[in-house]
């Protein structure tokens, strides 16, 4: 199905190429420099706001896909890639999402991750053969990330989807483009010429930074990833984000550091399951299943038996 959302084609023509207002770009002082810049940076958030519609109609899309056990996968060259590694890779530790559930797929693999293998993103073949690889279908969300909306990696990788029955959308800054023609949904961030021209690492990669980041929080907080602004999904890794689950325990139930910290132990570091526990009276096994039977989500899970005020819950002692 086709999104019933204008074509940035039908709003708005914006092509890459140099800003004549800053052609004399090598002769400013730094603090010119620096502050051209930030007026330029500055642009990146109206522009994705005039995108807030489309946006939002990406994440019901992803989040409907994800829902029925689907993916999201992105597909990106050079900085575009990059970013799409960085936005899937910080799923897993930051909603205990499990892996290839948001899939990135980067244009030279991942070795372009730490050296440039500029060329890759001319090989359209390769983003097709990356997207059968993975065994794209129906059930999944397709996101083509592309500053000029015409690297061949990307073209390749959503036309080999949509073949499969995928859900296909582009995330560009330049429209008219190439995406547009394979896309079921387009978000065009019109940001502009770059200060450095073609530069598309600086307003176009902070615009795609920010969608990504957009796009992927909203989706895990439709799938209950969250409890309120919380990360109850956190997966306590190290100490920092150890803390962090006692922080998010102590705060939904009312315990004390302590008793949250003997709660969390005991649920195996599962910031939802010690929740539970803790305003239920039930032990890991059985608020486990509570959340399965409530599709993983706290809320629902928690309704039949929340108290009235939690710090009045008799068990506060851990024991």
């Amino acid at each position: 199905m086709r999104y019933p959302v204008e074509k940035p084609s039908d709003r708005a023509s914006e092509a890459e190429g140099p800003d004549p207002r800053v052609r004399d770009l090598d002769r400013l002082s730094s603090q010119e420099l620096v502050d051209l810049m930030l007026e330029e940076e500055a642009r990146v958030v109206p522009a994705l706001q005039r995108e807030r519609v489309r946006l939002a109609a990406l994440v019901d899309a992803a989040a409907e896909r994800l829902e029925r056990g689907g993916r999201l996968v992105y597909v990106g060259a050079g900085t575009s890639g990059r970013l799409a590694v960085l936005d899937a890779l910080e799923c897993r530790p930051t909603f205990g999402l499990e892996p290839g559930r948001v899939v990135a797929l980067l244009a030279g693999g991942m070795r372009a991750l730490h050296e440039p293998v500029e060329e890759a993103e001319d090989d359209e073949a390769a983003g097709a053969r990356d997207i059968a690889a993975l065994g794209v279908g129906p059930d999944d969300a397709v996101l083509g990330i592309s500053a000029s909306g015409r690297t061949p990696y990307v073209l390749g990788a959503l036309a080999q989807a949509r073949q499969h029955g995928a859900f296909v959308a582009a995330l560009v800054c330049q429209c008219p483009s190439p995406l547009e023609q394979l896309a079921d949904l387009v978000v065009a961030p019109l940001v502009g010429p770059e200060v450095l021209a073609g530069s598309t690492r600086m307003k176009a990669g902070t615009a795609q930074k920010i969608a990504l980041t957009t796009v992927s929080t909203a989706v895990m907080v439709r799938l209950g990833r969250t409890y309120g602004n919380l990360m109850v999904d956190v997966r306590p890794v190290n100490r920092k984000l150890w803390w962090r689950a006692v922080r998010i325990v102590a705060e939904v139930t009312g315990l004390e550091p302590e008793d949250a910290a003997r709660y969390l132990e005991r649920a195996g570091g599962e910031a939802k399951t010690a929740i539970l526990m803790a305003l239920t009276g039930v032990d890991a096994v059985q608020a486990r299943a509570r959340l399965a039977a409530a599709g993983g989500r706290l809320r629902p899970a928690l309704a039949p038996d929340l108290p009235a005020d939690p710090s009045s819950e008799p068990s506060r002692s851990g024991e």
